[in-house]
C-alpha cells in the first residue's frame, strides 16, 4: 500500500490518543508469563505485541515471529528458562540477519540448551527449556539492550541469583532502566553496580498492569507541531514517564516546540511551535535511538544542522536505519553523512530536487512515520508500503486524517504534472 499524503488546509489542530508503549507492553507480557499471572492488561494493538502474546501460548513446535525483533530476544530467554518447552524459533529474512549470539552465549553459560539451525549467531534457533543455573555471566552490552532486559526478566526462574557483568558500554541504557523499574513494581528489584546488574531469583509478587502511552510515537507529532506551526494535544501522557524517549520534550524545545500541561484536557500535553530554535544539534542518542529518525528529519526540515553520536544500534533494526535515512533524505535534497558506524550528521549540504519524494519505508515503521510530516512542506509526499506502521502505531494514518491531512491510496489519486516541484 502506497499512500499519497497532502497537508491540511488552514491551521492544524489535532487531538491525539497515542498508542500504548509497545516497549512497556512487551516487558509486561514477559513479566506476567514468568510470574504465572494472566496477561489480561490492555495492550497496544500492534504486530509486535500480538506476535509476542501468540508465541507465549505455545510451548512446543515452530514459532515464527516474522520481523519482531523484541519478540526474538525476549522469547529466546523465556523459552530457554521455561522447563518443558521445545521450540524452533524463527523469523523473516531480515530477522535471520539480526544478531542474537551475545544473548545465546550468555544463556548457554547458564546451562541453556540452544542450537543454531542454520548459521551460527543467527536464527532459527532450536530451544529446549530447562531450569537455568543463575550465577555470574558476562555479555557484550553494546549490540542491544534487549539482550540484557531478556536475561533480567527471566532471572526469577533461575536456580540462583543472576549477576550480569556488562562488557562495553551498554546500548540504550534507558531501556534497561525501564525493565528494572517495571520489575521493581512487580516485586523483583534489580541492583545496578558500577559494571553490571544483579537480579534476585525471588518470584514476582504482583502482575504488571500499567502501560503508558508511547513516547516514541509522540516524536512524529512533535515534528508535525514544528512544521505546521499549529497545535497538537497529546492525550493521557505525562512528563514523568518511565520511558527514556520522554526526552523528546527537551529535544522538542531545542527545535522550537513548547510542551505545556493542557489547561482544557486533564492529563494531556499541548505542543505548540516557537521561533526559538537552536542553530544546531549535537547530541548523544545512544540511550534514545528510536527517536533518531523523527528528530533527524525534523531538524533537517527546519534547516538545523546536527551531529548525532551513539547511533550504531540503528544498523540492526528492522532495516539499517542509518543507510535508510541517508537514502530517503537525499530524495528531499539533504545530504546526510554516516561517520564510522556510530555518527549520523548533516551540515546543511543540499542538492536540487525536482520530483515529489517517494519515500521507501524499507520495511521499517519508524522510517515511514518520520518522513510523513514532510507533507507539510511539499505539495504532497508518497510513502511506499505504508502498512509497516502496524508494527507499533497501526492508527497513525487515521490519526493524520483526523488532524486534517489528506491520506489516499496512491492509485486513487489522479496523475498530473503536480508531481513536478519545478520546471
Amino acid at each position: 500500500m502506497n499512500l499519497h499524503i497532502t497537508s491540511p488546509e488552514g491551521i492544524l489542530e489535532a487531538s491525539v490518543d497515542l498508542p500504548l508503549s509497545k516497549s512497556m507492553a512487551a516487558r509486561a507480557i514477559i513479566i506476567n508469563s514468568v510470574g504465572g499471572f494472566p496477561n489480561s492488561l490492555p495492550l497496544p494493538q500492534c504486530t509486535d505485541t500480538d506476535c509476542l502474546r501468540q508465541a507465549l501460548s505455545v510451548d512446543q513446535g515452530n514459532v515464527n515471529i516474522g520481523g519482531c525483533g523484541t519478540a526474538m530476544r525476549f522469547l529466546t530467554a523465556y523459552y530457554a528458562a521455561a522447563p518443558g518447552t521445545d521450540i524452533i524459533l524463527d523469523g523473516d529474512e531480515r530477522m535471520r540477519k539480526r544478531p542474537i549470539k551475545p544473548l545465546v552465549d550468555a544463556l548457554l553459560s547458564l546451562g541453556a540448551d540452544i542450537e543454531y539451525m542454520n548459521t551460527d549467531g543467527f536464527a532459527p534457533l532450536h530451544i529446549k527449556g530447562s531450569t537455568l543455573l543463575g550465577g555470574e555471566i558476562s555479555i557484550d552490552a553494546s549490540t542491544s539492550s534487549q539482550f540484557i532486559s531478556a536475561l533480567m526478566m527471566v532471572a526469577p526462574l533461575m536456580g540462583s541469583p543472576l549477576r550480569i557483568a556488562l562488557d562495553n558500554e551498554p546500548a540504550s541504557l534507558a531501556y534497561i532502566k525501564l525493565t528494572a523499574k517495571m520489575m521493581e513494581r512487580c516485586g523483583v528489584e534489580p541492583e545496578f553496580t558500577y559494571n553490571g546488574i544483579s537480579v534476585p531469583n525471588s518470584p514476582y509478587t504482583t502482575p504488571s498492569t500499567d502501560i503508558e502511552r508511547d513516547w516514541s510515537a509522540a516524536s512524529y507529532w512533535y515534528s508535525i507541531a514544528a512544521l505546521s506551526a499549529g497545535w497538537v494535544t497529546l492525550n493521557d501522557i505525562h512528563r514523568d514517564s518511565m520511558q527514556g524517549d520522554s526526552r523528546m520534550i527537551d529535544i522538542g524545545e531545542k527545535l522550537g516546540v513548547i510542551t505545556a500541561e493542557s489547561e482544557d484536557v486533564d492529563g494531556a500535553l499541548e505542543l505548540s511551535a516557537s521561533p526559538e530554535v537552536f542553530s544546531r544539534l549535537d547530541m548523544d542518542m545512544s540511550n534514545t535511538p528510536d527517536l533518531v529518525p523523527a528528530v533527524a528529519v525534523m531538524a533537517a526540515a527546519l534547516g538545523v544542522p546536527f551531529r548525532f553520536t551513539g547511533v550504531n544500534t540503528l544498523r540492526h533494526k528492522e532495516c539499517d536505519r542509518l543507510e535508510a535515512l541517508k537514502a530517503e533524505a537525499l530524495k528531499m535534497g539533504w545530504l546526510f553523512e554516516i561517520e564510522r558506524d556510530d555518527v549520523l550528521s548533516w551540515e546543511n549540504r543540499r542538492v536540487p530536487v525536482t520530483q515529489l519524494p517517494r519515500i521507501a519505508s524499507h520495511g521499517d515503521h519508524r522510517i515511514a512515520m518520520a518522513f510523513a510530516p514532510l507533507a507539510l512542506m511539499l505539495p504532497a509526499i508518497i510513502i511506499e508500503n505504508a502498512e509497516v506502521v502496524d508494527k507499533s502505531y497501526p492508527d497513525f494514518w487515521v490519526d493524520l486524517e483526523q488532524a486534517g491531512f489528506i491520506v489516499a491510496d496512491e492509485d486513487a489519486v489522479e496523475k498530473t504534472d503536480d508531481n513536478l516541484l519545478c520546471d
